[in-house]
């Protein structure tokens, strides 16, 4: 029989959603005041001022002026995110690794909430920028970390996920259809490893490869680079192995950790 709780309509706290709204429009905009903020939510002034003053008190938020802050106990709350990540000094050391000898951006990325996440990034000394920066997240249909995260999650996960995708056509060679997604992961599983090949942004091409420990896919090591460096045959010659080894190196030190 199924469970009643688990098919009521999810319940949200409208409260709690201002709150975390405010900060939301705080970390994009770098700081705001009582009347931006009231205008951005399209809130009044005075629902938007007893929400700050909360947060203050909190010390979630730092008052400038007439104007509000992001504390710095958001990036101690952020560290603690970062640490619990157990093996999170191998990630990063390996993830440096591969940014200093390919010369190009490197990235670790983690499932959450159906997306990708950044966890870590390093860029080498030839590296292109990116939009990706740790802690936000990206589609996982249309890059490599997030197709070779969900093509090793449990079918029930990985079915769920795809269901929830809503396709959106980012480039010419972005995926568009959950048909085209699976044939693309039964690919990824086959070699070990999965290549955005200019499916999120043109000219940018990527190849990840996954981080176990024994069935269970913890997340995914990438390199990123230009397309007229990334052709295919030098993702599939060199850079899949790089990825590969930085991979393996991370599992092993989850095993015996």
């Amino acid at each position: 029989m199924a469970n009643a709780a688990e098919d009521a309509p999810r319940r949200t706290i409208r409260s709690v959603e201002i709150a975390f709204n405010i900060v939301d429009v705080l970390q994009e905009k770098g700081g705001a005041g009582v009347t931006e903020l009231a205008e951005e939510l399209d809130h009044s002034k005075s629902t938007i001022h007893s929400h700050l003053q909360t947060l203050e008190e909190r010390k979630i938020l730092v008052r400038e002026g007439d104007g509000y802050r992001l504390s710095l106990r958001i990036l101690d709350m952020a560290n603690h995110v970062r640490d619990q990540v157990g093996n999170y000094e191998v990630i990063r050391n390996e993830v440096d690794t591969l940014a200093d000898e390919t010369g190009e951006i490197a990235q670790f990325g983690l499932p959450e909430h159906g997306k990708v996440s950044y966890l870590y990034k390093n860029r080498g000394e030839r590296a292109v920028e990116t939009a990706s920066r740790v802690g936000t997240q990206q589609p996982m249909y249309s890059t490599a970390l997030g197709k070779t995260i969900l093509a090793y999650l449990p079918d029930d996960r990985t079915d769920e996920i795809v269901a929830d995708t809503d396709f959106e056509t980012l480039t010419p060679k972005t995926i568009a259809s959950a048909e085209e997604l699976y044939e693309d992961l039964e690919r990824i599983r086959e070699r070990g490893y999965g290549i955005d090949d200019e499916e999120n942004y043109e000219g940018l091409r990527c190849v990840a490869a996954p981080v176990k420990n024994g069935e269970t896919v913890l997340g995914a090591v990438s390199i990123t680079g230009p397309s007229s460096r990334f052709t295919m045959d030098s993702i599939h010659e060199q850079y899949s192995d790089e990825v590969q080894r930085a991979a393996n190196v991370i599992e092993l030190n989850t095993k015996f950790a």
